[in-house]
């Protein structure tokens, strides 16, 4: 990569100084891709405005072809979420990929489509039963088709960490020449390792003609759990664009943490002397945003975000931190969005106090209704509890701002005796049309399970029951996490509420909505030669 004061002159980020690293995240395409980690429109669009005002350079929104679901993401996505750049995937080899991705991607103010085929001598014999010349082709017409609807054109090595090296500098040589300006090498299976990143960078700037005219992207995966580790030395290396996600979420285990690399470089400015455009102290926000979303709680250790990222509970951490918070801490906890006050609320506190709450916590931006929804459940647990903390509202508001479209919880009775089964009779809002059923069952949440399946009827197989509580105490309210499965397709369902049973019932009918929105998706049509 250039070491003048200038890359290139990018055409969505004009001269960019060298320093400057691209985040370029794809939280809504490949994060999405985890097991059980569906989202619908409407949570697509949330997050994608959320991305945008987090400082991301470039949102991946999506891969158009897949489905009419897909398509429509990342239309309204490229249409609504402005300051971004709005990128779509497709195959080097998928004429109507491309097409597909261009068409979705019109309303944009930037746009970028972002092909990609795979060039490892496993994946071409095995997974596409191609010739490398043949991929070459392949190389150059799916970056010329896509140079012809915008000038901002990507082009990836899919498992480029495991291609041999002279083939991938003819294949990148091939992407410039045909018009991308960013190149992207995966580490498609987090394989390698950061010596092997860094020196595949290295090796791809002094050997590949036009490499000067580009900008390097670095995509790790967290198999070895070196996603972060290798993205870091891609960027000594000379990447300056970094594709990730928010919480590390992806494929198998995952991709490399958004939240860590940006503050890894803020931190260690000394060993990584770049610059990002995003503002650290909505990391929080944005991470807690995509847990409820996802219905995937954060691990408490995990960095940065992870509720035990800055808790001491050692005496001697503790007495350091008191006296010098350096001691223990390399970052501020405010610096990522951590707040170290925690105002008790209770069943006197009233609507102003509660939205000024809601602001704090990170929600200042809930539609009337739903914040109405949320002051009466609010209240409604205040007069059951004897402190509400800052964690119960985050669990209840968190409930009411999942986007139940189809099935909403409507209300619960049963009745309960140890020795003799438990009976439920349960109401729902299917569509709009009230439905109630009655079901028997062994304990209280088996009889409203089995309700479910009769007010509305499928063939999902539950997968997943967890229960935590969100504070500590007897009265706490409950936590439950629902998997469904069903035709090999998974998904993730949560709810909260101070009743046990009725928090499971959430928890499922969040996951049911999760599974219409799955069952639209279809793996597009197999490329042939």
């Amino acid at each position: 990569m250039s070491a003048s004061s200038t890359i290139i002159n990018h055409p969505s980020f004009g001269h960019l100084p060298a320093d400057r690293v691209i985040i370029f995240d794809t939280t809504l395409r490949d994060g999405e891709q985890s097991p059980g980690f569906s989202m619908n429109l409407a949570e697509k669009l949330r997050m994608a405005e959320a991305l945008a005002a987090l400082g991301v350079d470039v949102i991946e929104a999506g891969f158009p072809v897949a489905s009419k679901g897909d398509f429509e993401s990342v239309h309204q996505i490229a249409q609504h979420t402005k300051g971004a750049v709005i990128c779509a995937l497709a195959r080097s080899g998928g004429a109507k990929d491309i097409a597909a991705a261009g068409e979705a991607l019109a309303p944009a103010e930037r746009k970028r489509i972002h092909n990609f085929i795979s060039t490892s001598p496993l994946h071409m014999k095995y997974k596409l039963r191609m010739e490398p010349e043949t991929v070459l082709d392949l190389i150059t017409t799916g970056n010329t088709a896509a140079r012809n609807l915008t000038d901002d054109v990507e082009w990836s090595a899919e498992d480029g960490s495991r291609t041999e090296p002279d083939f991938l500098c003819r294949c990148v040589e091939a992407a410039i020449k045909a018009g991308a300006t960013t190149i992207n090498i995966p580490d498609t299976v987090g394989y390698a390792t950061p010596e092997d990143m860094e020196r595949i960078f290295s090796m791809l700037v002094e050997r590949v003609p036009g490499a000067d005219q580009v900008i390097f992207s670095a995509h790790n995966h967290n198999d070895l759990g070196l996603g972060v580790a290798n993205t870091l030395a891609s960027v000594r290396g000379g990447a300056r664009q970094i594709e990730c996600t928010i919480n590390g979420i992806g494929e198998r285990a995952g991709n490399a943490a958004l939240e860590e690399i940006v503050m890894a470089i803020r931190t260690r400015h000394d060993q990584y002397p770049f610059t990002t455009g995003i503002h650290s102290e909505s990391l929080l926000k944005v991470s807690r945003m995509l847990a409820t979303i996802t219905s995937f709680d954060v691990q408490p250790n995990k960095a940065i975000v992870g509720r035990n990222a800055f808790a001491h509970e050692s005496g001697i951490h503790q007495d350091g931190v008191l006296k010098n918070a350096a001691t223990y801490e390399i970052m501020t906890p405010e610096s990522v969005g951590w707040s170290r006050s925690s105002l008790i609320m209770g069943k006197h506190s009233g609507r102003a106090a509660f939205r000024d709450k809601l602001k704090a916590l990170g929600y200042g931006d809930l539609d009337d209704a739903k914040l109405n929804d949320a002051f009466t459940r609010f209240k409604d647990l205040a007069d059951k509890k004897k402190a509400v903390y800052d964690e119960d509202i985050v669990a209840l508001v968190d409930d009411e701002v999942r986007d139940n479209e189809h099935i909403r919880f409507g209300a619960l009775s049963l009745t309960s005796c140890s020795g003799k089964p438990s009976n439920v009779t349960l109401s729902l809002q299917v569509d709009g049309k009230a439905i109630e059923a009655e079901a028997t069952g062994n304990g209280p949440v088996d009889a409203a399970f089995n309700a479910l399946r009769i007010a509305f009827p499928h063939e999902a197989r539950l997968a997943l029951f967890s229960v935590g509580a969100v504070t500590e105490g007897t009265d706490a309210q409950a936590r439950t996490t629902v998997r469904l499965e069903e035709d090999g397709k998974l998904v993730d369902g949560q709810g909260a509420d101070a009743d046990t049973v009725v928090s499971a019932v959430r928890a499922y009918v969040h996951a049911l909505n999760k599974l219409l929105v799955k069952r639209d998706r279809a793996e597009p049509e197999e490329l042939t030669a």
